[in-house]
């Protein structure tokens, strides 16, 4: 593994360190920034190459993730919380802007290392999922009172399923890699789910859903848990920050953990959905969120778990037979593996509907809410 900065020196000359690091790591849990942890004895800090050709707007994406950190910073202090540890702390370079753009063009930027915590890179007992869930749940309650149409929408329809319907159907028609022959089954099942698209962005058009703050990627890697207590402390890796749905959310982090089997499950078979952990995060999420969110909001919970399910199968389908020209594979039929297990579970979400209402209508009594 190559551990070093390239341009270190010029980096350290930016943000005003007069002593080099006394060791440099490369962290590789991410697959789309380049990152970097920085000892220097007493502290740590994280410098980052934001991937400018994903993040294209990166200016307002550090906009936004200032803004939502002074915000929490405030909240923390005032409840005596510790806001070094609970939430991200941008580092300013020298001119005083939350980044710096190297010589060379790159767009860096660094946070205060959180010490003494840990990420869980995948869901493997529900307790675990439970305090990821009341992490997100308290995230979205300390910025109920944030002007989300404030931020920048730096990835345009993002979860607008609408709109990726009509990219989908697009591909379809398009056809760019032949491939839509093959995948013939997935997309009826996908185009008869057509009115499950505009539920939720109806409902926004109506007034009917707030305009939340929303984190975007709610995987449970996301989440800091303290080394000694194992209690979620912090919410990271903020650069999908948008204005949007709290459903959107809460929808897909239960695709993504209440899942029996991996994104890219060739055996169908094996990718079930769990009510056990669906129980865990919406009793986690709700006992943490739930006084901040609206009636419809927990009413479309169950609901947002299915079309968060059909939006990504859609999306890898689409990307398959575009020519793979989004998502990353290992194989030829890669999107395609990832689509079939996202449609197979949207099949299993809807066979258990009847039961996720009910289990969420049994947490709200037990809750008060």
């Amino acid at each position: 593994m190559d551990n070093s900065i390239k341009i270190l020196d010029e980096l350290l000359e930016a943000y005003g360190f007069e002593n080099k690091p006394v060791s440099v790591n490369r962290i590789t849990d991410g697959h789309i920034n380049s990152t970097f942890a920085l000892d220097f004895g007493e502290k740590k800090y994280l410098f980052q190459q934001l991937n400018t050709n994903v993040f294209r707007r990166p200016v307002e994406l550090m906009n936004n993730i200032v803004g939502i950190s002074d915000f929490l910073r405030k909240k923390i202090k005032k409840r005596g919380g510790d806001p070094d540890r609970e939430c991200l702390t941008v580092l300013p370079s020298k001119s005083g802007l939350p980044y710096y753009i190297s010589k060379s063009g790159e767009f860096w930027r660094s946070f205060i290392f959180i010490t003494g915590a840990h990420t869980i890179q995948t869901v493997e007992n529900p307790a675990d999922f439970r305090a990821a869930a009341v992490a997100f749940g308290n995230f979205q309650r300390q910025l109920a009172d944030y002007p989300a149409d404030s931020l920048a929408e730096t990835i345009p329809n993002f979860h607008n399923t609408v709109s990726r319907l009509a990219d989908f159907k697009k591909a379809v028609a398009d056809n760019l890699s032949g491939r839509a022959d093959n995948c013939e089954e997935e997309t009826r099942f996908i185009l008869q789910r057509e009115p499950d698209c505009s539920v939720l962005t109806d409902l926004i058009e109506k007034g009917e859903l707030p305009l939340r703050v929303t984190h975007n990627d709610t995987k449970l890697n996301n989440v800091m848990f303290d080394d000694i207590t194992g209690e979620a402390i912090c919410v990271v890796d903020l650069d999908t920050v948008m204005p949007g749905l709290s459903l959107y959310d809460f929808g897909d982090s239960i695709r993504y953990g209440a899942s029996t089997a991996a994104e890219d499950e060739k055996d169908l078979d094996k990718v079930r959905f769990s009510m056990e952990y669906f129980r865990a995060y919406a009793e986690g999420y709700l006992s943490s969120a739930g006084s901040a969110l609206t009636e419809n909001e927990m009413k479309y919970l169950p609901f947002s778990a299915k079309l968060m399910a059909l939006e990504c199968g859609m999306r890898f389908l689409g990307d398959y037979i575009n020519g793979d020209v989004y998502f990353g594979t290992g194989y030829p039929e890669h999107n395609l593996d990832r689509a079939r297990t996202q449609l197979k579970l949207v099949s299993e979400i809807e066979k258990y509907m009847p039961d996720m209402e009910k289990a969420v209508a049994e947490i709200r009594a037990g809750l008060g809410l």
